[in-house]
């Protein structure tokens, strides 16, 4: 006969299975790490723990060498070499080889952003991206470009800067073979070819390719013109209009500007 708790009635199979369970409703953690007092409630929970001190890896995959500290660590770290993705999304059916994967996953679904800034109150959905966000603040540009001494607040920023120093464009279009440093512009030239379109003025619905281009246009509706001659004070909506401009000034008195 099973060992039942008198809390949620679970069944146990032992007495001392009872106990350890008994210690989900007590807080109870009997077990400390002498290193860094840390407290668990089994005993194998405070094994595989002292591995971080220790450094010790025992369970090494058998395809790459790569060493962990948990055998819980290597059997999902096999699944990249399996490509076995247990873990399926409900929603969209992407699938994933961790549960905390397709946790994270999911919150693109809810909308669910439980990682807030506490200087400006954006909310996001990994504590990676919000601590990335905070150097916004902080001024902190701890990736470094050994070459120019150019700092950097993101790892991703660091590498796209380092290819000005390289050459290397590793985005190449498959239409014409043009190669380009990120993958962004990538994206908007395809645009060229595809001719898309995909941003709309919502006055007079004219389309463009450029985010820019479209800015520039709204100024036709607004009547913003913020490039200011120097020499009349007449005003342009583009800065190519004030330098076309300020050729009528200085082609009259030999001056180059």
């Amino acid at each position: 006969m099973g060992h039942v708790c008198r809390v949620c009635g679970k069944k146990n199979e032992s007495a001392s299975k009872l106990v350890v369970h008994l210690r989900t409703h007590t807080g109870e953690k009997p077990f400390e790490c002498t290193v860094c007092n840390k407290k668990f409630s089994q005993r194998s929970q405070l094994k595989p723990h002292l591995r971080i001190h220790t450094g010790e890896k025992p369970f090494e995959c058998t395809v790459c060498n790569k060493k962990f500290n948990q055998g819980g660590d290597l059997r999902k770290h096999l699944r990249t070499h399996l490509g076995d993705k247990p873990f399926e999304c409900t929603v969209c059916n992407k699938k994933f080889t961790r549960s905390d994967s397709l946790r994270v996953h999911l919150r693109t679904h809810t909308g669910d952003k439980p990682f807030e800034c506490t200087a400006c109150n954006r909310k996001f959905i990994h504590g990676g991206d919000l601590r990335v966000h905070l150097r916004t603040h902080t001024g902190d540009k701890p990736f470094k470009c050994t070459v120019c001494n150019k700092k950097f607040s993101r790892s991703g920023s660091l590498r796209k800067h380092l290819r000005t120093h390289t050459g290397e464009r590793p985005f190449e279009c498959t239409v014409c073979n043009k190669k380009f440093i990120e993958s962004g512009k990538l994206r908007v030239h395809l645009r060229t070819h595809t001719g898309d379109k995909p941003f709309e003025c919502a006055v007079c619905n004219k389309r463009f390719l450029h985010g820019g281009n479209l800015r520039v246009h709204l100024r036709i509706h607004t009547g913003d013109k913020p490039f200011e001659c120097t020499v009349c004070s007449k005003r342009f909506c583009q800065n190519s209009h004030l330098k076309k401009h300020l050729r009528t000034h200085t082609e009259g008195n030999g001056l180059n500007m």
